[in-house]
């Protein structure tokens, strides 16, 4: 999926900090979210995605998180060539901002 811009958990730390309108969409299957979890996020597994996108918003970016970010990286490419010129992917996925950001949060 070349062309899927990007941003590190740092990034997105830093713009959930100072308020910025970002609609986080996790891909994860259920039992993930289950295991670790961002708060304030918009949750629909990968495979509901296309029965799902009238739920997304179009008006702000649109951060798309998995695990590891492979499937959040097919998430944002797929969005992108189906109208969504706001989503990124979130490079890394929630095990990165596990890692980097909150190390308080489980890891699978």
């Amino acid at each position: 999926m070349h062309g899927v811009p990007q941003i590190d958990v740092t990034e997105l730390q830093r713009r959930r900090a100072a308020g910025e309108p970002v609609a986080v969409l996790d891909v994860r299957e259920e039992w993930e979210r289950d295991i670790c979890s961002l708060d304030t996020i918009i949750a629909i597994p990968l495979n509901e995605l296309p029965q799902s996108i009238e739920m997304l918003p179009k008006d702000r970016a649109l951060v798309v998180l998995c695990h590891h970010g492979m499937r959040s990286l097919r998430a944002a490419g797929w969005l992108r060539a189906n109208g969504f010129d706001n989503a990124v992917n979130l490079a890394g996925g929630i095990d990165a901002w596990a890692k980097q950001i909150d190390r308080q949060m489980k890891v699978y």
